[in-house]
């Protein structure tokens, strides 16, 4: 059985999450000017965003965290949660800038990394170098890589290897634990 057979067959079971994760490769759109900058990020930081590179731990008690996040971002970033394909509107977000983590302030993309993959999640081909944290994730019964914010721990999604060139991984993000800042 092939693992793209596999996979709709799961879901056909299990629900739309896995059908809406199948397999796509399509190309990234836009110059590199914001993917080809990986030594100096702070450069393309909007100035009256409040952004930090600093990936100095963020440690919040749960009440504090309850209290800085809506539900649905306390949910993915702090219990692992997945928010429901096409709700958010950083899916199909297509201006210039950078997603940073919604829980604390850290970027972790650039919207030259982010491709449309058809899943309805915000998706990247790569991200900004040392600001993620992998992890084996067993939820689904086979093994998937999980990835968190390096700096506050947030669960920001799955990276699989169903994307496009350079990289060929997919960086499967919840919108909700982004937030978009226009450069």
């Amino acid at each position: 059985m092939k693992r793209r057979e596999f996979i709709i067959g799961a879901a056909a079971l299990g629900g739309t999450t896995l059908l809406a994760c199948a397999e796509s490769r399509p190309e990234p759109a836009g110059n590199k000017e914001l993917l080809d900058v990986q030594k100096d990020w702070k450069q393309f930081l909007p100035e009256d965003a409040g952004l930090s590179l600093s990936t100095e731990p963020v440690e919040l008690s749960e009440q504090e965290w309850r209290e800085r996040l809506t539900p649905a971002q306390f949910d993915v970033l702090r219990e692992e949660g997945t928010e429901r394909p096409s709700s958010s509107p950083l899916d199909t977000e297509k201006r210039a800038g950078i997603f940073a983590c919604a829980g604390c302030g850290l970027p972790l993309f650039s919207s030259e990394m982010k491709f449309d993959s058809g899943t309805g999640w915000p998706s990247f081909f790569t991200a900004i170098p040392g600001h993620s944290e992998t992890k084996t994730d067993f939820k689904l019964v086979w093994p998937r890589k999980e990835y968190h914010c390096l700096r506050c721990g947030g669960h920001q999604g799955h990276i699989f290897k169903d994307g496009p060139e350079p990289t060929g991984e997919r960086w499967c993000n919840n919108g909700v634990a982004l937030k978009f800042y226009p450069v």
